[in-house]
């Protein structure tokens, strides 16, 4: 059915909070302290296995002075050097 095919990965929050945590030297545990998080949260995060809140989505993109649509997507992100 059309439908399952198109519900299939609903509700999955891609993001790059690794990318941003590398670029910046940031670990897990500061990047949860300065949120106010338990820093297994971001291990769940990044992993997939938990969509933050829209006010903690917020926060992270302010942690790191982006836009939320760079840290966050519905869709997954390009791979760095592809073509996409």
């Amino acid at each position: 059915m059309p439908a399952a095919k198109q519900d299939k990965g609903e509700g999955n929050v891609h993001n790059r909070i690794p990318m941003l945590r590398a670029e910046r030297g940031v670990s897990r545990r500061d990047l949860a302290t300065a949120l106010g998080v338990h820093y297994q949260t971001i291990g769940y995060l990044e992993r997939g296995e938990y969509s933050p809140s829209l006010h903690l989505a917020l926060n992270i993109a302010a942690y790191f002075e982006v836009p939320v649509e760079v840290v966050f997507s519905l869709r997954p992100f390009p791979r760095i050097g592809s073509n996409s």
